[in-house]
């Protein structure tokens, strides 16, 4: 696909990912209790990885040392991130799990200083913070709900340190290369990860599966994980890490929307206060209010937030290139 195509609509599919993950986290839940969660995870991105590596079969001609690394790279922390998402979901409320995995959305601009020396502006910084806090107020339990540390809740936080790092990676080893070939290595290798998880722990392997749980794997599979990862990757291919951080963590609001859509939930007031604060967040990091600072004297407008193929030159590839 031609890359000024995909440059062009990077940020409204990092848009797009958190959107179908709001909705995909009830469906992930009520899976939950026909699957154990490593055999879920292995026959989601299996069938994932086999789909998009026979859609998009002339990219393996492309297939390298740097894209096996890369894959094996991403895929792995991505493993990580779901493994423990997945079993903190098991001892914790849908709210708190999606809430303590946003954390991410603070740690990425560090993280990235970290390993690119690329040092996060006070308006990534304030972005990320308000983002947070609206986050908190969209997620959180209301009066009367249940704040305490659980097992469910450390465990999610563990996943957003291993979302953190996936994110960084993934924008390290997605320069000059297919992003498409990149993603189904990466659905391959977390596969095989899932797999060999649940054969050590011994999981009871799946019986007696419903119409109504293969459908609500064949969601996770083609929306969930083909589609909304697949734009992940495409969009932070051309986003910097801090913004496309962000624009993910809103995956936690929008499953709160989801269920307030289908009467599970009822907006309340903090929620509708934490909609602004993120929406305030997400301007935050797109415009960097630029536009309130206009026509002040030795002010100049920030420059694009995506990376253009000069700052790439400044990343090492997975294999070692620059």
């Amino acid at each position: 696909m031609n890359e000024s195509v995909l440059q062009k609509w990077a940020k409204p599919m990092l848009l797009a990912a958190p959107i179908i993950w709001g909705s995909a986290f009830v469906v992930m839940k009520h899976s939950l209790d026909s699957f154990t969660p490593l055999y879920l995870l292995a026959f989601r991105f299996t069938a994932a990885a086999l789909i998009l590596a026979l859609v998009f079969w002339r990219s393996w001609r492309r297939l390298d040392r740097g894209y096996l690394l890369g894959g094996l790279a991403t895929g792995t922390l991505l493993f990580l991130a779901y493994a423990f998402q997945t079993f903190g979901l098991e001892g914790t409320t849908a709210g708190k799990n999606a809430f303590l995995t946003a954390v991410y959305c603070v740690i990425v601009p560090f993280l990235n200083w970290a390993v690119a020396r690329k040092r996060p502006d006070k308006w990534n910084i304030l972005a990320a913070v308000v983002c947070i806090a609206g986050i908190g107020l969209v997620s959180l339990p209301g009066e009367g709900g249940d704040l305490t540390m659980g097992l469910g809740d450390a465990l999610t936080l563990v996943c957003g340190l291993f979302f953190a790092a996936h994110i960084v990676v993934v924008n390290r080893c997605a320069q000059d290369r297919d992003i498409f070939l990149l993603t189904t290595l990466q659905f391959a290798f977390f596969a095989l990860w899932s797999w060999a998880g649940a054969l050590l722990f011994r999981e009871p392997f799946p019986t007696g599966l419903t119409g109504g749980t293969l459908l609500g794997l064949a969601y996770l599979v083609i929306f969930a994980s083909c589609g909304a990862l697949l734009f992940q990757n495409i969009g932070q291919k051309y986003t910097a890490p801090a913004t496309a951080a962000v624009l993910l963590s809103l995956e936690a609001p929008f499953g709160v929307l989801s269920s307030i859509l289908v009467g599970e939930e009822t907006l309340n007031a903090a929620m509708a206060v934490g909609f602004v604060l993120i929406f305030l967040a997400v301007l935050c990091s797109e415009t960097k209010f630029a536009f309130l600072r206009r026509g002040k004297k030795g002010v100049d407008s920030p420059a694009p937030d995506g990376y253009n193929s000069s700052q790439a030159n400044t990343l090492q590839t997975c294999d070692g290139e620059k």
